[in-house]
């Protein structure tokens, strides 16, 4: 996905509005109206090679024509010869700025009419109307290659789904305008994430008001960071696009409205795709902590997937964000700016701060263990995050270290306080599958070659990876099976590099075997085709069996067997006392005692992980597993 604004939102003439968004740092721009005067449909073709000239020149490119097609609730034959002859100036517009998808609308605007609010998705006479009318159109995009998003804007957002579906186009969708109408959308709604997730797997462009992102602009507040991590999940090229709304009675005026709104998304933006859309959806629960008014100081030091680490601290009770700290100078200022905290790319400016207790390590894997012996020296805590490092000889070198300084030293397994995990380690401890036989594990991953040459292509190296599909994407499964079943007795492997260049493998097989006759299987890949996550987790025993889904055409599912019978719900509550790692690991440094996940997990993943490589870059036969901590 990508952030884009509405290039009209400033109420300033759009051809002297680029230089600013540009200078704003934004490479996408959507077009509606304020260009030459005149809204997009209505630009000559000479006016649209000049504008097409000057975005070239500024590096701006179109992310949506947000026109107003179709506007139009119960037209009189005028209007609706009016809106039908957009077309023709939308597609010249397409052409021109290369750019296919377009924001419409479908002849079902309610404004007047609120007891028609929802009919569209309810009512067939009501659908047959709207397809009627729409029929022009909806030929004449179909032949011009036009992608076209329905926005829920005079009506709901499942009226816009049921005109996509009845259109029978699959790359059509929702064009989401998140805080439209969303309170009654959410009236007696139980989990609001249901509604997010609905919206979400219809979507193919967003829209973002000021309402509730501006302090003083009343609203229901839409959980951002919620519904970025949900969209990045879905894996797909959409745009984020901001329509400011600024209010007339705002203390600011459009230009900064819109401004704040952008910085406010960056803020929120995820560094990466959560591993499936529900975990990205559900609430972040908040504790209260009897330190909260005397919070544990954090520095995050590498952010690009420290970005995610920043704002899960800023956001957690008893736990502040003191400082950043990157190489790269640039991203330092701007995650620094974006938090409102001190930033450097020098480490030691905060290893020399005594108000800094934790340093928190995002930093490339190869270098993990290197600089928490650092910060351990410093007489720092530290939280790092998985894998622990590229072998076991450098885990153990920094656990030595912390043990002999006397200083917590933990590993943010995240997954360990999430309700699906939870609930599955709660069920193995109370022997819901009886004797365990089986477990398969299968990881299917989209990346590309840009995510493996991004960043100076750290990734995919032996010496700064530690290995590829296995280890960078699959200790997350390394680390739950071991939970699960403990540590494997023997294990063996095959890894191969069937499509990128890359020094490490993107896919990977092995086996594990257990003295007690219980056996596991996993398999990842980083080659999927579909842009997703998704894994599929299996376990089976003498008693019971569970099977869980997740960022995959199923759906987010889990599913448990006994005495006969399928259900999915757990058999044993799990309900979790802590946010994420650090809050955790906050609780540690502050009461001296409760870190659930300290270095252990780490180093065993990392050992069986070194043990997988072993027998893959061997002769793919058994190797014994000799250490566990």
């Amino acid at each position: 996905m990508f952030l884009s604004v509405f290039s009209d939102e400033c109420f300033k003439e759009v051809t002297e509005q680029l230089p600013v968004y540009a200078s704003w740092g934004l490479e996408y721009v959507d077009f509606r109206a304020r260009i030459n005067g005149k809204a997009i449909e209505n630009q000559t073709d000479d006016e649209l090679k000049a504008l097409r000239a000057q975005m070239d020149s500024l590096g701006l490119k179109t992310g949506v024509i947000q026109s107003s097609l179709c506007k139009a609730g119960d037209p009189d034959a005028d209007r609706y010869k009016l809106e039908i002859s957009k077309i023709d100036g939308i597609v010249r517009a397409c052409n021109a700025l290369d750019c296919n998808l377009v924001r419409s609308f479908n002849f079902w605007q309610n404004y007047d009419n609120p007891k028609a609010y929802g009919t569209l998705a309810s009512r067939p006479d009501a659908l047959n109307l709207a397809l009627e009318r729409f029929y022009p159109v909806a030929k004449r995009a179909k032949e011009e290659g036009l992608i076209l998003g329905f926005e829920n804007c005079g009506q709901s957002a499942e009226e816009a789904i049921a005109m996509v579906d009845a259109l029978g186009v699959p790359e059509w969708g929702l064009a989401w305008d998140v805080s439209n109408m969303i309170e009654y959308h959410l009236e007696g709604v139980e989990n609001p994430a249901d509604y997010y997730e609905k919206c979400l797997k219809r979507a193919i462009m967003l829209h973002v008001k000021a309402r509730g992102i501006l302090p003083d602009v009343e609203g229901y507040k839409v959980p951002w960071g919620n519904i970025l991590r949900g969209a990045a999940s879905l894996g797909r090229n959409m745009p984020v696009s901001i329509e400011t709304h600024n209010p007339t009675d705002s203390k600011i005026n459009p230009e900064e409205a819109t401004k704040y709104c952008i910085d406010f998304i960056r803020k929120q933006w995820p560094a990466s795709a959560p591993a499936d859309l529900r975990t990205a959806l559900e609430e972040k629960k908040k504790f209260d902590r009897p330190y909260a008014d005397n919070p544990v100081n954090f520095v995050v030091v590498g952010l690009g997937m420290g970005k995610n680490r920043c704002r899960q601290i800023e956001e957690t009770n008893g736990t502040n964000l003191y400082g950043v700290c990157d190489v790269n100078e640039k991203l330092c200022k701007e995650i620094g700016e974006q938090f409102n905290v001190k930033y450097s790319t020098d480490i030691n400016t905060f290893l020399n701060d005594d108000k800094v207790e934790v340093m928190y390590i995002v930093t490339p894997t190869g270098l993990h263990c290197s600089v928490a012996e650092q910060c351990l020296n410093a007489g720092k805590h530290v939280l790092v995050t998985k894998p622990m490092d590229v072998n076991t000889a450098n885990c153990d070198s920094a656990i030595k270290l912390a043990k002999e300084k006397g200083l917590i030293f933990g590993v943010d397994f995240d997954n360990h306080f999430r309700k699906p995990f939870m609930e599955l380690k709660k069920a193995v401890e109370e022997g819901f599958f009886g004797k365990i036989l089986f477990a398969d594990v299968a990881l299917n991953i989209n990346r590309t070659q840009e995510y493996y040459d991004y960043d100076t292509g750290w990734r995919g190296t032996w010496e700064l990876d530690g290995g590829g599909a296995f280890c960078n994407q699959g200790v997350h499964e390394v680390d739950r099976l071991i939970t699960m079943l403990g540590m494997p007795d023997k294990v063996r492997a095959t890894i191969a590099t069937q499509t990128f260049n890359i020094d490490t493998e993107d896919f990977g097989m092995c086996e594990w075997k257990y003295n007690d006759g219980k056996f596991a299987r996993f398999f990842s890949t980083t080659s999927f085709p579909a842009k997703t996550w998704y894994a599929r987790i299996e376990i089976h025993g003498t008693e019971g069996a569970y099977v869980n889904y997740a960022g995959g055409p199923e759906g987010d599912k889990q599913h448990w067997f006994k005495d006969g019978k399928w259900t999915e719900e757990a058999p044993f509550e799990a309900p979790s006392k802590w946010a994420q790692a650090s809050d955790n690991f906050a609780y540690a440094v502050r009461m001296g005692e409760g870190l659930e996940i300290d270095y252990k997990p780490g180093r065993n993943s990392r050992y069986v992980l070194d043990k997988m490589y072993e027998s893959a870059k061997g002769d793919e036969g058994w190797v014994d597993i000799e250490e566990r901590l």
